[in-house]
């Protein structure tokens, strides 16, 4: 085995060296203060019997001794080298080529089992068991994780990390970190612990790689005391280093780990920062920047619009999650962009075939969330459930009717056809719906004014009604859809059998959230047509607020009395509704009403009342004697219509 007995007495002296090398830092190690930049956790002290290790999960736990950092030292029959330095090159490279053939977490522990440890064998370990369950299916995740936590091979490795972490360079420290939290090894466990107090103590050493995997971790980390201390720590080290990052990558990591709970200057800061590097945003750069901002809750407008007009320039290379992922973070920022969103929608309806049901019903449903109707992918969708109806899950069914009702949208001649086709799938699931999916489902479709007989009989079983109407009274939602589908069924036109025209036993319905009237648009009325022909601040049926409703009542108002013709108008109309609409009872960019607004004017017009809708944003800009003029042509179009045609006769040079 050994050439001659001086090759063997190096080998032993060799050994005998690097042996009580490893001892010695071990002792120290144990004796090692470990200071914490504003943490107080807490530590356990382990004892051990007769040996110096014992197999415990190194759970944090409150102690007496929570200054000191115990690390238990395990013994191991197997070479420790102490240093991540001291393995030359052609002692490392194999081992490196060995994790690349392993495929699953358990692998990995069998190979590293095989090489003398070291700090980089460590984080590479970790890494690359990370990297292997990157790919798989999340139940062959679970599984692997699994079969990985009650590996003994697991247990000493994340002991040594522990014990090494004093020793590790900074980037292992990271990446193992980094790989610990994607594995799912619980944060409370000691190795965590120690990894993120070692990396409190160097923080300042990092550079700017370190930092970018460091943020990457606190990312998916809990709240904890530690957890805490060193994200407040990240935050003061960017106030000074902001302006020498160079790399968009990592300046979208640090945006993302600063958290929305930082300091609104350092959020401008960075912001800042990312606008000036717009020139070398990649496209997934302008993808990662609108998830960026909506980690740190800032909406910067500037730098959104610069992303928004190059994603909408180069959507094609966008795959499906990413553009998602943009139309989110568009909502959680309360961001609208009318040319992206129309570029997307546009993009997905061209290439529709591509799409499955399911991708296309998540784009929906969060344009529906963006009040905007993409109405060429709402019609081409609709084509699509007409020719297949049978593909649509219960899920799917209820998120389209959903959309299609909230957006209020006109299938025109395929609308009937719509209606029968998507009954039909919800009469296959009756059998199996759960009480609340069917009111929703009744819900939606009384929007669409269509009110099918075997759903109803379903809704209308006692047993299921009682429910309801108990869940109602803990519920404002299910409450306001019962008295929503009740006022369609007494109201519109359902044609149904008298036991289904009206829920019975429903409470009296209360209005929830305290509602004024616009006092712009009363002024403006009242200079129109006279204070006794107003009557403000009605609610009809307990659920529509009218700001202001006219009444034939007040002529006799002198001056301030409507004209002649006005007049003649009031008369030929009961009463007069005057409803003030917010922004949001319209699509974005458009004038389409939006699903709860088109039931109000529909139900108001069955109660006997003639509604005017007033866009009260479109107020905010005009001059009194503009809003007069505004109201008065909406409440009086035929005289407006008459005035105009008269001075089109009385000046042909404008036509």
């Amino acid at each position: 085995m050994y050439k001659s007995g001086v090759d063997m007495l190096k080998c032993v002296l060799r050994f005998t060296s690097l042996w009580k090398c490893d001892s010695l830092i071990r002792t120290n190690t144990l004796h090692c203060r470990i200071r914490s930049v504003a943490s107080s956790s807490h530590w356990d002290r382990k004892t051990t019997q007769g040996r110096s290790f014992e197999r415990v999960r190194y759970y944090s736990q409150p102690s007496e001794h929570g200054d000191f950092l115990n690390v238990p030292v395990k013994q191991t029959t197997k070479l420790q080298p102490s240093d991540t330095g001291e393995l030359p090159l052609e002692k490392t490279a194999p081992f490196y080529t060995h994790l690349q053939d392993c495929f699953s977490p358990t692998d990995v522990l069998d190979t590293s089992h095989q090489f003398p440890e070291s700090g980089r064998h460590i984080s590479s370990t970790l890494t690359r068991m990370w990297d292997t369950t990157k790919r798989m299916t999340d139940e062959q995740r679970r599984c692997e994780l699994r079969l990985m936590f009650d590996h003994p091979g697991f247990e000493e490795l994340c002991d040594r990390a522990a014990t090494d972490s004093c020793r590790m360079r900074n980037d292992d420290l990271v990446y193992s970190l980094l790989a610990m939290v994607k594995l799912g090894v619980s944060q409370n466990t000691r190795v965590v612990q120690t990894l993120l107090r070692v990396i409190q103590e160097r923080l300042n050493q990092f550079d700017e790689r370190s930092l970018s995997v460091l943020a990457g971790s606190l990312r998916d980390m809990e709240e904890s005391k530690n957890v805490q201390a060193l994200r407040e720590a990240l935050r003061l080290l960017l106030k000074d280093r902001i302006s020498d990052i160079q790399s968009v990558v990592v300046l979208q990591s640090m945006m993302r780990a600063v958290g929305r709970d930082s300091p609104i200057h350092l959020k401008k800061q960075l912001a800042m920062k990312a606008l000036s590097m717009t020139e070398k945003f990649s496209p997934p750069n302008n993808q990662y920047m609108f998830c960026s901002l909506a980690a740190m809750g800032l909406n910067f407008k500037p730098l959104l619009d610069v992303c928004s007009q190059k994603i909408a320039e180069n959507v094609h290379e966008f795959p499906f999650n990413r553009l998602l992922a943009v139309l989110k973070s568009c909502h959680e920022l309360r961001y609208r962009n009318y040319s992206l969103f129309s570029a997307v929608s546009e993009y997905v309806a061209n290439t529709f075939d591509m799409w499955s049901n399911k991708q296309v019903i998540l784009f929906l449903v969060t344009f529906e969330d963006l009040a905007f109707r993409p109405a060429a992918l709402l019609d081409v969708f609709a084509e699509r459930i007409l020719q297949k109806p049978d593909s649509l899950t219960l899920r799917d069914l209820l998120s389209i009717l959903k959309v299609f009702s909230l957006f209020n949208h006109d299938l025109k001649d395929n609308k009937q056809e719509f209606l029968i086709s998507v009954t039909r799938v919800l009469e296959t699931y009756l059998s199996k719906i759960s009480n609340i999916d069917l009111l929703k489902a009744v819900h939606y479709l009384a929007f669409l004014e269509h009110f099918p007989q075997s759903p109803l009989e379903k809704l209308f079983e006692q047993d299921t009604l009682d429910l309801l109407l108990q869940k109602g009274r803990k519920s404002n939602k299910i409450q306001n859809w019962l008295h929503t589908l009740d006022l369609c069924l007494r109201l519109d036109e359902s044609h149904l059998p008298s036991s289904l025209t009206s829920i019975p036993n429903l409470p009296v319905s209360a209005q929830t959230q305290e509602v004024s009237v616009n006092q712009e648009v009363l002024s403006a009325v009242k200079g129109i047509v006279g204070n006794d022909a107003v009557q403000e601040g009605v609610l009809e049926q307990g659920v529509y607020f009218i700001d202001c409703v006219i009444t034939p009542s007040g002529h006799t108002q002198g001056n301030c009395g409507p004209h002649n013709d006005e007049s003649k108008d009031l008369e030929s109309a009961e009463r007069t509704a005057v409803v003030c609409a917010p922004l949001y009872s319209f699509c974005f960019g458009s004038t389409h009403h939006r699903g709860h607004l088109v039931v109000k004017l529909r139900h108001l017009k069955k109660l006997g009342y003639k509604p005017v809708l007033v866009p009260v944003h479109e107020l905010r800009s005009q001059t009194e004697e503009e809003r007069i003029k505004m109201i008065r042509k909406l409440i009086f179009p035929a005289q407006e219509s008459t005035e105009g045609q008269t001075v089109h006769q009385d000046s042909p040079e404008m036509l």
